[in-house]
C-alpha cells in the first residue's frame, strides 16, 4: 500500500489563479500540444512544410505561425483545416 504524502501549500494551479495568469498559461500549453501533434501527424505522414501550406491554401509563412508552440494567437478554423489535411480529426471538449 502507497501512502500518500499530505499537501502542503496550494496546487499549482491555485498559485496560477492567484497570479491571474492561469487562462494564458493554459492557452500557451494547448496551444503547444496542438502544434506538437501537428508537426507528428506531418513527420508520421511525410509531409514537408511547403506541401503542406500548400495543401491548405496558404503560405508557409502562416504555418509556421500554426507550428510556433508560443504562438496562441491561432484561429480555431486555422487549426481544424491543418487537422483535415492530415486526414485528422480536431476534438474539444470543456471540462
Amino acid at each position: 500500500m502507497v501512502k500518500r504524502k499530505k499537501q502542503m501549500g496550494s496546487t499549482f494551479n491555485a498559485f496560477l489563479q492567484e497570479q491571474g495568469i492561469a487562462d494564458d498559461t493554459n492557452s500557451l500549453a494547448i496551444k503547444r500540444v496542438i502544434a506538437w501533434q501537428l508537426q507528428e501527424a506531418m513527420r508520421q505522414d511525410g509531409i514537408s512544410k511547403n506541401q503542406m501550406a500548400k495543401a491548405m491554401q496558404t503560405s508557409r509563412s502562416q504555418l509556421d505561425r500554426i507550428l510556433d508552440p508560443q504562438n496562441n494567437g491561432i484561429q480555431l478554423d486555422t487549426i481544424m483545416k491543418a487537422a483535415h489535411v492530415l486526414g485528422r480529426e480536431l476534438r474539444i471538449e470543456l471540462v
